[in-house]
């Protein structure tokens, strides 16, 4: 009977359980996950069941870690995700969170770009920790990144976009996100990349301060191949500050639509198109 052990083809005798190919292959695993599910009691296999076994504290190999990664994914996704390559304008709370989303799907490629410096102001919303304060944001979120899933291939561009250098830095992207707070750097961004790469879908975000209601937040198809993500009017100003609940849940929706768009699916739909 044929089944699949980490991702590989494996024959064990018809009626084998659960338990046995644990005790057999990696005795002591401590996590047994049986088609995408974690289970803890022992069960009859079937053919073509998938079985992932894991050891805790255990470092993978960069074939274990991608086994694992698909055992705990919808079905599909991870053969997709690591064949692309994500470009991210801006580290900040949506860029960083966004990242690390990515990161955790498996995604084979980041193309990262931001010239500031981790500052104490920027934990309440931003993936880094008090150890980065000073540190490049590019140096210390491939740090981060790299304690999650150190098999993905990270690019990194320390400088201050401009229109002149998002081609060069952002020209073979499958899908971008732009992740700028200030209002005219995102229009810089959306103008400079949708001129030089018309065909690329853009994930941008307006609308996120405060700690408003968790639904205004949605993704919107405004023209083609440009996605919008947040309420539209929520802007930081005095007594509304950047919120990491709610900042999340934006990068949550930017990352999402990245994937989607890599599998092919529509997003924002439930919106009318508005003509280019």
């Amino acid at each position: 009977m044929r089944i699949l052990l980490d991702e590989k083809a494996l024959t064990v005798p018809e009626g084998a359980s659960l338990f046995s190919v644990r005790d057999r292959f990696k005795p002591g695993a401590d996590i047994v996950v049986l088609n995408g599910a974690i289970v803890k009691d022992d069960r009859t296999l079937s053919p073509g069941d998938s079985v992932c076994l894991i050891r805790r504290g255990e470092t993978p190999s960069r074939s274990e870690l991608e086994a694992l990664l698909v055992a705990r994914h919808t079905p599909g996704v991870h053969a997709v995700a690591k064949r692309a390559a994500v470009g991210i304008a801006g580290l900040g709370g949506l860029g960083s969170t966004v990242a690390v989303a990515l990161v955790r799907t498996g995604i084979g490629k980041l193309v990262l770009a931001d010239f500031d410096v981790v500052e104490p102001s920027n934990l309440n919303r931003q993936q880094y920790t008090v150890e980065q304060i000073g540190l490049y944001k590019t140096d210390a979120l491939r740090e981060v990144l790299g304690k999650i899933n150190p098999y993905v291939e990270i690019e990194t561009h320390c400088v201050r976009l401009d229109d002149r250098n998002v081609p060069e830095v952002f020209g073979r992207v499958d899908v971008m996100v732009e992740a700028f707070d200030a209002v005219a750097a995102k229009a810089m961004l959306v103008r400079s990349f949708r001129k030089a790469c018309p065909g690329v879908p853009l994930v941008t975000a307006s609308g996120l301060a405060g700690y408003g209601p968790s639904n205004r937040i949605r993704t919107r198809r405004v023209l083609p191949n440009l996605y919008l993500v947040g309420d539209e009017e929520s802007e930081a100003r005095p007594g509304v500050g950047l919120m990491a609940p709610r900042v999340g849940i934006a990068a949550s929706h930017q990352a999402n639509a990245v994937l989607r768009l890599l599998l092919g699916e529509p997003v924002g739909d439930d919106e009318p198109l508005k003509p280019a």
